[in-house]
């Protein structure tokens, strides 16, 4: 299986079941694999005056996750509407009561969110589920990160870390694509990137770099409302980065042998030079070095081979700016 591509929807749906639909059907036209929302409980998750990060203080967060929660059978409708437009249903717990209504509703893998990592409770009883399981570490450092691995491994979790920077918007200089081949070397696990950046470019190193999972904010509009609205990719921004991703793994997959030059014979005739004759020999003078130059076509003796031809003997006349071939020479055994 390719790179797996997840359009991170969120809350940008911004409570509206219709936007939401309409976004995973956005991601699927766009080629993403999976469309992942945020499935948030108030009362199970936070205390009522849970202070808001510092880059969304338009509402309250307690005001703001209660206003976009959907109801179950809301859920059971968006994960149908992403199972007919074939994109993969997901959906971030931010509780173990959002694990339990996730169960009940259906998805095929638990993705849990930076600021989970800390809380082995719910990263085991995810893992207990027996799906696959992606954790993010954008808010974890490593001995942190090494006990939810851990923990996951144990319940017997296929498991995948992904590397994050909880900034919002992530700076180039704090991504930390360094950490993807620490990651894999420390745990032995695929690994991936949680992007936060603007554009495409991390996400594309990335995955030339071996990254298995790329998760992108994504938005019908960058000027809806939400706290990752402004950073995140629009439809034909999407579109852009499957594609890209798409053409790198297919670069990857694709060693080239330099020795192998069948498929450039006729590209090296054209582009190549051959020994000429830059002013007109004599049949049977011997060729000096001034006599010769190396020019286009490609089509005769190879340019490298000039030094080797002064001295020899002309088999014919050879007029100027001629092609020099190998009946042309005389050739005298040692």
């Amino acid at each position: 299986m390719g790179t797996l591509i997840i359009a991170e929807a969120g809350l940008l749906h911004d409570g509206s079941l219709g936007n939401a639909i309409r976004m995973a059907e956005a991601a699927a036209e766009a080629g993403a694999d999976a469309v992942k929302y945020q499935l948030h409980d108030p009362s199970t998750e936070m205390i009522r005056n849970a202070p808001a990060p510092p880059h969304f203080t338009a509402e309250s967060r307690w005001d703001y996750f209660g206003r976009t929660a959907f109801s179950d059978d809301q859920w059971a409708r968006l994960k149908d509407a992403c199972d007919a437009a074939e994109v993969e249903f997901m959906c971030s717990p931010f509780s173990l009561e959002a694990l339990d209504r996730l169960e009940r509703i259906g998805v095929r893998r638990h993705k849990l969110p930076s600021g989970e990592l800390t809380n082995l409770e719910l990263v085991r009883r995810a893992a207990e589920t027996g799906r696959p399981l992606l954790l993010s570490s954008g808010m974890s450092s490593l001995p942190e990160l090494d006990a939810a691995v851990a923990v996951a491994r144990e319940a017997g979790a296929g498991v995948s870390v992904l590397q994050c920077t909880s900034a919002y918007p992530c700076p180039p200089e704090r991504v930390g694509l360094n950490m993807l081949a620490e990651l894999r070397e420390r745990y032995g696990l695929e690994v991936g990137l949680s992007d936060h950046t603007v554009g495409p470019h991390a996400a594309y190193a990335a995955v030339a770099l071996g990254a298995k999972v790329i998760e992108k904010h994504f938005t019908l509009s960058r000027k809806m409302y939400g706290s990752d609205a402004p950073f995140a990719a629009e439809p034909k921004d999407l579109r852009r980065l499957v594609e890209g991703i798409r053409e790198i793994e297919q670069l990857l997959a694709s060693p080239v042998d330099k020795n192998d030059l069948s498929q450039l014979q006729e590209t090296k005739q054209v582009f190549e030079k051959s020994v000429v004759a830059i002013s007109p020999i004599a049949a049977g003078a011997s060729i000096r070095a001034e006599d010769l130059a190396v020019k286009k076509p490609g089509t005769g003796n190879p340019a490298v081979r000039l030094p080797e031809l002064v001295g020899k003997r002309a088999s014919r006349d050879i007029a100027a700016d001629e092609l020099l071939s190998e009946l042309d020479l005389v050739w005298e055994s040692g």
